[in-house]
């Protein structure tokens, strides 16, 4: 079983989180940085546009080729003119070892008409320049110094990053108090769970809600303590009948076990006549054969609760109630067993299904007395076989209980009484058919009647 990860959840939530909001404030950052910059360097463009068009009018007007550089110069902005016969006029010639000549090194008639040139090497750092010939065949050269405004976008920068930072700071102590009362939810679970190892069951989270995450846990948290105490009910119950039947079975084994060893030890007195000795011969094998028939019973209820292997095959009610009627009157000649129905096939074990009947019509005729027994059959849809007596009948209160494990009726204890295994036998079986049996309302009003339900066969 792979083990499942315990790592702290807060810790957990707050670094993602954390994850989350920093790449966040890198792409906003970046994005501020390349809009800064492509919004100056449009800025700085336009200006040198206007200003070469100033310098165009001003040549128009025949100003002179020093004043037309002076004029066209602008802050940030550094003009420079050659004339036609080579020489060159700068705007402010004092600038020269700040700003450096950007044709500087270059043979006469070089340069990039109209064109800009972001990667002088002899310009300042981010310049633009801009080159144009003019009316009177001179050469304008415009360069606009990208140092102000680099300054300025250093800045940005760092005011980016300082606040992100302190963002990020700010955002992981605020969401490892949040967290805290998020998870709030979790350490009521836990406390309830540890309260409940501690004896006090009847405890649940109750959720209000069951659409969300916590919602869903509690609710199977919930599902799950539901399960282990009806589970753990049901052990405990199985657990008690199991010992109530132990306690009851080792009772009744030790009547017909006690009879057997005072029979035996009487036999063995020396000087016994023939007719005593043979008189105890016969209560030592009525009594074995009690106890056989307990231990019998005992060992298919234990087959019942394991799950009873039946062979399925057509079996037809009818006659397998007439085969037991008959081996009933055989058992009891003066009991009078009328069979009567109609024909109806279902599906079972037949050896099993007539270990029902049979059980049936014994208990009938150990408390129908000399009165008749009717067994009768119909093809309904569950098939039935109705076995009735004419004897005390069943209280209405006791319908059920008498098919508990060693169960009897006050009326039905006597010598010739079972052990009370009969008819809780008789149902096992009839309900590992699929069926049932039910102590049900006699027809006649009066006696005992025992109904049983099966599938009829397809």
């Amino acid at each position: 079983m792979t083990p499942l990860r315990t790592v702290s959840l807060r810790r957990r939530v707050t670094v993602l989180s954390l994850t989350v909001l920093a790449a966040v404030l890198l792409v906003v950052g970046v994005l501020t940085d390349v809009f800064f910059s492509a919004q100056i360097r449009s800025e700085l463009r336009q200006q040198l546009d206007v200003r070469a068009t100033l310098a165009g009018q001003l040549v128009a007007q025949g100003v002179p080729a020093d004043e037309v550089a002076r004029r066209v110069e602008a802050p940030g902005i550094r003009a420079e003119v050659r004339a036609p016969d080579g020489r060159v006029y700068a705007g402010d010639p004092d600038d020269d070892e700040r700003w450096g000549s950007p044709w500087r090194g270059r043979p006469p008639g070089a340069g990039h008409h109209g064109m800009w040139d972001d990667d002088d090497d002899a310009a300042p750092a981010n310049p633009q320049v801009l080159e144009q010939p003019l009316a009177d065949g001179s050469r304008l050269t415009l360069v606009a110094s990208g140092g102000p405004v680099g300054g300025a976008q250093q800045a940005l920068r760092r005011i980016l990053i300082v606040l992100s930072l302190a963002a990020l700071a700010v955002a992981g102590i605020v969401m490892l108090l949040t967290t805290r009362v998020a998870l709030a939810p979790l350490d009521a679970m836990t406390a309830v769970a540890r309260s409940i190892t501690r004896g006090d069951r009847g405890r649940r989270l109750a959720p209000a809600r069951t659409d969300t995450e916590l919602g869903r846990t509690a609710a199977a948290f919930d599902d799950m303590l539901d399960e282990l105490e009806g589970a753990e009910a049901t052990a405990r119950a199985s657990e008690a009948r199991t010992r109530r039947f132990v306690a009851d079975a080792a009772h009744e084994l030790r009547t017909p076990i006690a009879g057997v060893q005072a029979v035996a030890e009487a036999a063995l007195a020396p000087g016994m006549p023939a007719e005593e000795r043979e008189r105890l011969h016969l209560l030592l094998l009525r009594e074995s054969r009690r106890a056989g028939r307990l231990v019998d019973d005992l060992l298919v209820l234990a087959r019942l609760d394991a799950g009873l292997e039946l062979r399925h095959e057509p079996v037809d009610l009818l006659e397998l109630a007439r085969s037991e009627a008959e081996r009933a009157q055989l058992v009891a000649p003066g009991q009078q067993v009328e069979v009567r129905g109609e024909p109806v096939r279902v599906r079972g074990d037949s050896s099993r299904l007539a270990q029902v009947l049979g059980n049936l019509l014994d208990n009938a005729r150990r408390h129908a007395g000399p009165g008749a027994v009717t067994v009768t059959v119909s093809a309904g849809d569950p098939a039935t076989v109705l076995v009735a007596d004419d004897g005390p009948g069943v209280p209405p209160a006791d319908r059920e209980r008498i098919f508990d494990r060693l169960v009897r009726l006050d009326e039905a204890r006597g010598e010739d009484g079972g052990a009370g295994l009969g008819l809780a036998i008789a149902r096992g079986i009839a309900r590992a058919h699929g069926g049932d049996l039910r102590c049900v309302d006699p027809p006649s009003g009066r006696g005992a009647a025992f109904e049983l339900s099966l599938r009829r066969a397809a």
